[in-house]
């Protein structure tokens, strides 16, 4: 029992656990992007859902600040004995954070935001243009291609990925294809599928972005920033593109509420966290569930059938995770 709650307890599991959080609450999401696309454009919705993300993390990064300004260096007396030779002309820890990680985080967030921008805009406008009634899941699985497309843009960047890890996207690709394709019916290929498939592709960067970044960076401040500069972007496309309905923004509420504090705020939270611990091939792995909740998400909201072949597809991506989590990078 001991061994267990030790398990439990170390950051690896935990940043697990963030990642599979993160998923659930991505595939849910497919379904209120759909909802969101009949009352506004994918500029305006993403414009106000990350400015609603970056607020929401506004209290957490002040709360993180206030924290870091009240314990300076050698405030512990067990830290100050430890390190009392190379600690005693060092500024306080608040002075190092600003000065170390404000400049590169903020660097990071312009690049985040940009990629985020891009990608996140692409999703919105694949599922409001598919005809396919089950557009979510369909979505789901084009976008979780980015499970294969991380260990082979990886091979770019020098991050080798082991073979469990490859035998792992490849089993939860095909665990996407069995959620969210009818094998019944021909596949019709839309336009709406390249930008889905443009938008994998910039999933993929993202995830390695923040894998080459992360221990180098403020997640926090990261997350915020790199949300602020996508609702920017967002926002000054909308003016430019769309028409702006204020009543429209006020009846779809709820479900820009969601989006900016839950799937923005938490979700992408989660991800810088989990990042920290997990491999970016193994962590792709893991958000590929969010097709399997994509699927559940209609099955719940929208009346679709969760049929025999889409569990037995979350069987296989679940199967996936497990082996891409056998052996270390």
């Amino acid at each position: 029992m001991t061994k267990i709650i030790k398990t439990l307890k170390s950051s690896r599991v935990f940043a697990t656990v963030c990642a599979f959080l993160a998923s659930a609450i991505w595939g849910s999401s497919f379904v209120t992007q759909k909802i969101a696309g009949q009352y506004m454009g994918a500029f305006t919705y993403n414009g106000i859902r990350f400015a609603l993300g970056t607020l929401a993390l506004l209290p957490a990064i002040m709360f993180w600040d206030k924290k870091i300004k009240n314990n300076p260096a050698g405030n512990s007396s067990e830290n100050s004995q430890k390190h009392s030779v190379q600690n005693v002309n060092a500024p306080p820890v608040n002075t190092v954070f600003v000065n170390l990680f404000i400049g590169r985080t903020r660097l990071m967030g312009l690049a985040g935001g940009a990629v985020l921008f891009l990608a996140s805009n692409l999703q919105q406008f694949g599922i409001v243009l598919s005809n396919s009634p089950s557009s979510a899941s369909e979505a789901g699985f084009i976008t979780g291609m980015y499970t294969v497309f991380v260990p082979i843009l990886g091979l770019a960047v020098g991050r080798k990925t082991r073979l469990p890890v490859w035998v792992g996207a490849v089993l939860a690709f095909g665990g996407l294809a069995l959620i969210s394709i009818d094998l019944n019916e021909a596949i019709p290929i839309q336009a709406s599928d390249t930008l889905l498939l443009l938008c994998a592709a910039l999933w993929a960067v993202h995830i390695l972005l923040i894998d080459k970044f992360i221990n180098n960076i403020d997640p926090l401040r990261f997350a915020a920033e790199q949300f602020a500069v996508c609702s920017i972007l967002c926002i000054i496309s909308a003016l430019i593109f769309e028409s702006v309905d204020i009543q429209a923004i006020r009846a779809a509420l709820p479900i820009l509420l969601f989006g900016g504090i839950v799937v923005s705020g938490l979700a992408y939270t989660l991800q810088i966290i989990s990042q920290r611990k997990v491999a970016p091939s193994k962590a792709a792995i893991i958000f590929s569930l969010e097709a399997l909740f994509a699927a559940l998400a209609e099955t719940l909201f929208l009346g679709e059938t969760m049929t025999t072949q889409k569990y037995f597809g979350g069987a296989i991506i679940f199967a996936g995770v497990i082996l891409s989590q056998r052996k270390r990078d």
